[in-house]
């Protein structure tokens, strides 16, 4: 139970900070576009001059453990019936822990169906609990180690670095000893002059590292890096920033593709109306509580900003006991979920997103 309200302490922190660090982003983004050239102090970069095409088109991709293969496999069924090569129709893809995987195997040129086989063969020995003893370890430590999943992830990037991406990718994460939020970005920008030189399986490992599942990432320059899902599960804001204060591109001519893991139909327990910690923490209430409003928020703000015409989200409602972040073999029940939404949405998918190619994207600095 401490652990549980040592998580509670931890979330009520960064869901204090996340409105003000969003304020801040978007107030720094219009800074950079708006302000003159004239005057500017040398440390601060122009952004890139506003790309002088229909739509810039993001692909963002959420957490949620092993529901990542939901997004995985619509991905796939989407290149199958369209014929297609889904990644050509986009042109920046932001991604948050499993979301963020997905992102960068995209990015280093998987196929989403490639993905979709990485999930099936190494989830069930990542997220391995015989006789149901990591459940009972999830009190006092971690619930499971992190070496199958690094393991898995070498086996899959290999050697490859964060630079040889052939999109633009935004991976955020969070560094615990810092107490700060921490974005991965690839070379898309004169300035971005250090996550380059990452290999991309460490910041898999680091975005994946969800709080109380796996322990932080010290891979990266030793920092202590966990999950980017504490503040940022659903990432399209932290995509939207990006491209306006980074890429100099204007919000209305940007279209958005964007996939949730899904959520669970519930209601909220009265004991919460005027409960205090264990209350919350209690069936990881506040948990979901904050994901969910966090992902509700950011989703009308790129509403918004974007319009409901340029703005696509797919993230179904199921049954409560469907949404578990560590349980592989619920696979069939996922990928046939897919299979189904993606045969809902295709039209759309179609009409919105696979009318242009994006132009191709240069890193700005290589290893």
């Amino acid at each position: 139970m401490r652990a549980a309200v040592a998580l509670l302490r931890r979330l009520e922190h960064v869901d204090r900070g996340l409105t003000a660090h969003l304020q801040c982003a978007l107030t720094a983004s219009t800074r950079l576009v708006a302000r003159p050239s004239a005057g500017r102090p040398a440390s601060v970069a122009e952004p890139a001059a506003p790309m002088a095409r229909q739509q810039f088109q993001i692909l963002s991709l959420d957490g949620g453990g092993i529901r990542g293969l939901f997004s995985a496999a619509l991905l796939a069924a989407i290149e199958e019936d369209l014929k297609t090569t889904i990644v050509d129709h986009f042109d920046l893809i932001a991604g948050t822990s499993t979301g963020g995987i997905i992102a960068l195997g995209l990015g280093l040129g998987m196929r989403p169906r490639e993905i979709v086989d990485f999930y099936l063969r190494h989830g069930p020995s990542i997220l391995r609990n015989p006789l149901r003893v990591r459940t009972m370890r999830h009190w006092f430590r971690a619930k499971y180690s992190a070496a199958p999943l690094a393991s898995a992830l070498r086996d899959v990037f290999g050697d490859q670095y964060f630079w040889q991406s052939k999109k633009r990718l935004v991976i955020p994460a969070y560094n615990l000893g810092e107490d700060d939020v921490y974005i991965f970005r690839t070379p898309h920008h004169e300035r971005l002059k250090r996550d380059y030189r990452v290999p991309a399986w460490t910041i898999a490992l680091a975005t994946a590292a969800a709080p109380t599942f796996f322990p932080s990432c010290r891979d990266v320059d030793r920092l202590r890096l966990i999950d980017g899902g504490v503040w940022a599960n659903n990432p399209a804001m932290v995509a939207v920033v990006e491209c306006v204060g980074t890429l100099g591109v204007e919000a209305g001519s940007i279209g958005m593709l964007s996939i949730g893991t899904y959520e669970a139909v519930t209601s909220r327990p009265e004991r919460l109306n005027s409960g205090g910690k264990l209350a919350w923490a209690r069936g990881g209430s506040v948990v979901d509580v904050l994901i969910r409003a966090q992902s509700i928020a950011v989703n009308n703000q790129v509403r918004f900003l974007l319009g409901k015409e340029r703005f696509l989200r797919i993230d179904p409602k199921v049954a409560r006991e469907d949404v578990t972040l560590d349980t592989p073999q619920k696979a069939d029940e996922l990928i046939g979920r897919a299979a189904h939404h993606s045969r809902v949405h295709m039209p759309q998918i179609q009409r919105t997103f696979c009318q242009q190619i994006a132009t191709p994207y240069v890193p700005v600095h290589r290893v």
